[in-house]
């Protein structure tokens, strides 16, 4: 249950996606002055090495973040990757990426004065070093670090004093119960707080509890009335699954112009991190 560590997949090109949408969504968010409950469920350890220890294993940075900084054709517009080049860049020395942000990272450094982080985490190494990586930031006051179960203790904080927040809920799928407990989470997450944004990330796998997730998720928005954008990004199509090929994206209660983002920026990414001609994206909504 606990042998996985994310910093074998740090800055890989599901954590792109990932924080792409992440950052998009809260930088909307917070064109409103409202203070901002921000929930990481499965935080790991915050910030992570990417030329020594775990991450150079898989190398999985290679596909993903490096392309991003260092391989960006002179024919295309990044500019809808900006604030997060710029973040990266912003916790690395100049001309160089020895380091990758983490979800909670990212989390604390969109942080304004009047928001909140929430972090959980369970993995008895990764908590430590989550603790100590937050508390570098000297952010204390708004940001608590729990060692608790995300997927049973988000509801406690729900709905939050603001009533406004943003749920990221990224398990690690190591286990097939993560499935199942990410659906009794978003329920019990929603019939709390209904107009809470809900972004989850999902592996794509040939697997059937994979492949049913997002219609799981979605039949529990339209349950409740909510509106959904699924973005979902491959870098190839081997026929085996040595390596993770795809991810996906199922926001629920996105931001209004998030459809709208994702029609400009998987372009980019299938230009960019695509291996093959088996890279591939699609994007579906029911937002009108």
């Amino acid at each position: 249950m606990f042998s996985y560590r994310h910093a074998f997949h740090a800055g890989n090109h599901a954590d792109v996606l990932k924080h792409l949408v992440l950052i998009h969504s809260i930088r909307y968010l917070q064109e409103k002055d409202g203070g901002l409950m921000l929930i990481d469920t499965h935080a790991g350890a915050g910030l992570y090495a990417l030329r020594e220890g775990y991450a150079t294993v898989s190398q999985e940075a290679l596909t993903g973040i490096d392309r991003i900084i260092g391989n960006q054709d002179p024919q295309t517009n990044y500019s809808e990757l900006q604030a997060y080049i710029d973040l990266v860049n912003g916790v690395n020395p100049p001309d160089r990426i020895d380091f990758y942000p983490g979800s909670p990272f990212i989390l604390a450094k969109l942080l304004r004065a009047q928001d909140r982080l929430r972090l959980f985490e369970l993995h008895s190494s990764d908590i430590d070093l989550l603790q100590q990586n937050m508390k570098s930031l000297h952010l204390d006051r708004q940001i608590e670090v729990r060692k608790e179960d995300g997927f049973t203790g988000l509801k406690s904080l729900l709905p939050p004093p603001s009533r406004r927040g943003l749920i990221l809920i990224d398990p690690s799928y190591e286990n097939k119960q993560d499935y199942f407990s990410l659906e009794t989470c978003l329920a019990e997450a929603l019939e709390r707080f209904v107009t809470g944004s809900y972004l989850m990330w999902y592996p794509i796998l040939n697997r059937n509890e994979s492949l049913q997730l997002p219609k799981r998720l979605k039949a529990i928005a339209e349950r409740y009335g909510r509106s959904w954008t699924q973005a979902e990004f491959r870098i190839t199509n081997e026929p085996t699954e040595r390596r993770l090929q795809a991810s996906g994206m199922l926001v629920i209660n996105p931001v209004w112009t998030l459809k709208a983002y994702l029609e400009k920026l998987l372009p980019i990414l299938q230009n960019t991190l695509g291996e093959d001609a088996g890279a591939s994206y699609q994007l579906l909504s029911n937002q009108t």
